[in-house]
């Protein structure tokens, strides 16, 4: 997996493995796209809540890669994924600062000796707030296999926040752990959406990871985002964009060329364009993709007004200055029709659709008895919880606990509530409407404000 998107031959991977550098959160960005457009989003904001980190990206309709890319602040010169990440994760740690005001993250109890819950950490994370508010239930986390330690979690918190000389009751910190984590995730779901010229409003959030249905509802609330998708087995949707991923190859060539007029040299950039597509030819013989179909060429160019030190990339064409100036608009809110126009360097990205049926089926099978929720006269006959418990959202409320493999599709469930499965768990808020769709998805319906 490439963290342009898409997959390659091994020894492709051995020759130039700066390709791979993004790898698990580009399956994922794939992997949403495709869970999204089965229930019939192509416009999403992705949301991937782990242990340590939180990868967000938008994307509308197709999946673009970057052709500036950071990583721990260095520059990467491959094309990558739109992907913004934060420190904030299950595993995050919660401290008061020298002012006494609480922090959560970007440190990480990590996997030794994680969080208090988990048997060894001694200090508070947002696992342990999710906790001790009872959206993770103690004994489903995993299935069932492995039981956090509830008691522990409480006891060790009360000496934590003695040691630190707080007054907040234990319910008043968790809460506040959730808060101040999800303005964390907030302001990077506002980088890759609002600051690039999108509006929350159209989008859908697609959550997944194992924390990321605990946070997005809320999230989306406070974007006024109308739609979460939680997927099927959200904590593997990396693996499942893997799977379902094309072949892909990026070439590109440097070329500096000053646009003297509205439009591009076409018979110049034909001609420069043949030798990529050659290249491309080359590398798909050499590893022999040939006789998996067709290849799909994507041609674009890397276009900035002189004098600027970025570019904006825009699809080939005649109409190609045309799209960069409206993109300029788009992404900084202005633009200069008379301004000299450099091209600096061509693309071509080169695609092979696999023959993987998971890849474009819109609907998966279902049991037999998880295929409609029974009715009797003008009722929905609703699936059993599995237990009832006091979780805190805006107030603490008891709530329904349902298991996910339980649920029949499309029937509705409102909030509040919590949804378990092995991978994950889902909290749905009081004035929230959540069904399973047939394509497995869990989609929830976000309240209105105001």
């Amino acid at each position: 997996m490439q963290s342009a998107g898409g997959i390659t031959a091994l020894q492709s991977a051995a020759r130039e493995p700066v390709r791979t550098v993004l790898s698990g959160p580009a399956g994922g960005l794939v992997g949403a796209a495709a869970s999204a457009s089965r229930s019939g989003f192509t416009k999403i904001l992705s949301f991937d809540m782990g242990g340590t980190s939180t990868d967000v990206a938008a994307v509308q309709g197709e999946i673009h890669a970057s052709t500036q890319s950071e990583v721990a602040g260095l520059p990467v010169g491959v094309p990558m994924l739109e992907i913004h990440t934060v420190g904030a994760g299950g595993g995050s740690l919660a401290r008061f600062d020298a002012g006494g005001l609480l922090r959560v993250g970007p440190e990480s109890a990590g996997a030794d000796p994680g969080p208090i819950c988990y048997g060894r950490g001694t200090q508070p994370t947002v696992a342990d707030a999710n906790l001790l508010l009872g959206r993770l239930r103690p004994d489903r986390f995993l299935g069932g296999e492995f039981t956090l330690d509830l008691e522990r979690t409480r006891r060790i918190t009360v000496e934590w926040l003695k040691n630190q000389r707080s007054r907040l009751t234990l319910e008043q910190f968790a809460r506040g752990v959730i808060r101040v984590v999800n303005a964390n995730m907030e302001r990077a779901l506002r980088v890759v959406s609002i600051e690039r010229g999108y509006d929350p409003r159209d989008f859908a959030l697609v959550a997944f990871g194992g924390a990321g249905g605990l946070h997005a509802c809320e999230l989306a609330e406070s974007l006024s985002i109308p739609t979460v998708i939680i997927p099927a087995r959200p904590g593997a949707l990396s693996a499942f964009g893997i799977l379902v991923s094309d072949v892909v190859k990026d070439f590109s060539r440097t070329l500096l060329w000053r646009l003297q007029s509205s439009h591009v040299p076409e018979a110049a950039l034909a001609k420069e364009l043949r030798k990529l597509d050659a290249a491309a030819k080359k590398a798909f013989a050499e590893e022999r993709w040939q006789n998996h179909g067709l290849i799909r060429y994507e041609q674009s160019l890397d276009l900035r007004y002189r004098g600027q030190g970025y570019e904006l990339n825009v699809p080939a064409g005649s109409d190609a200055v045309a799209r960069f100036h409206g993109e300029h608009q788009r992404r900084y809110g202005y633009h200069h029709p008379d301004r000299e126009i450099e091209l600096v360097t061509l693309r071509l990205r080169a695609s092979l659709r696999m023959r993987n049926p998971l890849s474009r089926s819109t609907d998966i099978p279902v049991r037999a008895d998880r295929r409609r929720a029974s009715t009797v006269g003008s009722s929905t006959v609703r699936v059993a919880a599995v237990e009832r418990a006091r979780v805190g959202f805006e107030k603490a409320e008891t709530t329904p606990v349902f298991e996910r493999s339980q649920l029949p599709l499309e029937d509705v469930i409102k909030g509040p509530a919590v949804i378990t499965e092995y991978s994950a768990t889902t909290a749905i808020p009081p004035g929230t409407r959540c069904r399973v769709d047939r394509a497995g998805n869990l989609v929830i319906e976000i309240r209105r404000q105001g």
